[in-house]
């Protein structure tokens, strides 16, 4: 397969590039197409003084800049748009988000497909629900009885992996951010640790990782909830970005077994039938 191509699809800007940044520039730089499907645009995201919130409509011009940014500090070749308010992503229709997300996976024709873990990673509503719509829409992308909007044919994803911490980068940007957890109706919510020997893959990417840096700079409204991490030299600030790069295959239809992966197109490299 000499066009590799790698699909993520998340929820909201700045989740590529604080969660995989370096990742998809390591991938951009070696040539495999790498797409994005953002699911809002951040519309809700403000974390200056209330009474200077612009507003959803200017907040999600203003985080669609930053992103359309830090996409094209990433080398990203594509991204999308499913246009759900950011924080109401886990309200929409379910079979609406998945249609959409299909349409994507069928026009792109990505080999592997990443997105949130089912606890999206802390617990984020918006995270959760995209997973799953995800999870919904690479098994409907395969199914020739399913029909999308645009009537495009089957595509079936090869790999789907899904964005994960492990233990020692938790550990590691904890004592930086002041709370890592917040309220869900009347529970609290956080981060809980993917265990070492749950990490399916690891991928070395250190080198891109001023990359991803410079990636998440774009996002300049988001940068407080970073807490001490932005105020980080780039040196500094990539050494931690150093320690992302952890993937759990969720599934897989070239390989399998406990060796742990380096690569997420390991079983495509050189043709697959």
């Amino acid at each position: 397969m000499d066009n590799l191509k790698l699909l993520a699809v998340f929820a909201h800007p700045d989740d590529e590039s604080m969660g995989m940044g370096a990742t998809l520039a390591k991938y951009s730089a070696e040539g495999v197409e790498t797409h994005l499907v953002c699911a809002s645009r951040g519309e809700r995201g403000w974390f200056g003084p209330e009474e200077q919130n612009p507003g959803l409509e200017r907040l999600g011009k203003i985080r669609t800049a930053e992103l359309e940014a830090a996409i094209r500090e990433l080398g990203m070749t594509s991204l999308s748009f499913l246009d759900y308010i950011d924080g109401d992503v886990d309200q929409a229709d379910h079979a609406e988000a998945t249609e959409r997300i299909v349409t994507h996976i069928r026009r792109i024709q990505p080999h592997v497909v990443v997105t949130f873990p089912h606890d999206g990673i802390y617990g984020h509503p918006d995270h959760i629900a995209i997973g799953q719509f995800t999870n919904a829409a690479v098994v409907c992308a395969a199914d020739e009885r399913y029909k999308d909007p645009d009537n495009l044919p089957p595509h079936r994803v090869l790999k789907l992996y899904y964005m994960v911490d492990d233990e020692n980068f938790v550990n590691l940007v904890a004592p930086f951010i002041d709370d890592l957890t917040f309220r869900v109706d009347d529970q609290i919510r956080g981060e809980n640790p993917w265990k070492d020997w749950m990490i399916t893959t690891r991928i070395s990417m250190a080198e891109y990782a001023p990359v991803a840096w410079r990636a998440i700079r774009c996002h300049k409204s988001q940068l407080p909830s970073l807490g001490k991490l932005a105020e980080l030299h780039e040196d500094a600030a990539s050494a931690v970005l150093a320690m992302q790069g952890t993937f759990f295959r969720a599934y897989s239809l070239v390989n399998g077994g406990r060796k742990v992966e380096t690569d997420l197109f390991e079983g495509l490299r050189g043709g697959f039938l």
